[in-house]
């Protein structure tokens, strides 16, 4: 069976601190993402004294790359390069591969959604700046999630200098 790209994979770095760093700046950028839309949810109820407040709609994307997060940082790394039959079953990297394509794609519709969000409720009514600013923390929001998926994805496959591989 031959690859569809000749391009190895590339060879990460092996080192505890770049890992913890990365877990750690994943998570900085998770709750940054998180808590913008929250805070400009909580400022659309209280603080704001229009008509336009965050709905459902407004978290359904920052939903959706919450999810594809979850999906891609389910993936190991050792799958996608795996052989048919290293671990259970024929086509494990295939299917890893695909699963990780949903996994990116629905992070790309949530971000994706945002966007929308952002034009069709809010850029096209012409909103002033503070009402404008809900449907801009969407979509830095849900991009604060992709970029955390893809620090966390990285550096949770980073192996360690001291991993115990045991096998039968």
């Amino acid at each position: 069976m031959s690859r569809l790209w000749r391009f190895p994979v590339p060879k990460l770095p092996s080192s505890a601190v770049l890992r913890t760093a990365g877990v750690y700046t994943s998570g900085a950028l998770f709750s940054l993402g998180f808590f913008l839309l929250l805070d400009a949810s909580v400022y659309s109820k209280h603080a704001n004294g229009g008509d336009v407040h965050i709905t459902i709609v407004d978290w359904i994307p920052l939903i959706c790359s919450i999810l594809g997060m979850l999906v891609i940082n389910s993936i190991e790394r050792s799958r996608l390069v795996a052989d048919s039959y290293s671990y259970s079953g024929n086509g494990v990297a295939w299917k890893a591969k695909l699963v990780l394509f949903m996994g990116f794609a629905l992070m790309a519709g949530g971000l994706a959604g945002a966007a929308t969000v952002l034009i069709m409720k809010y850029v096209v009514p012409a909103y002033p700046w503070p009402t404008l600013g809900f449907g801009v923390a969407g979509v830095v929001g849900s991009a604060c999630v992709m970029l955390s998926s893809v620090v966390l994805w990285v550096s949770q496959n980073i192996e360690e200098d001291y991993t115990y591989n045991l096998s039968l």
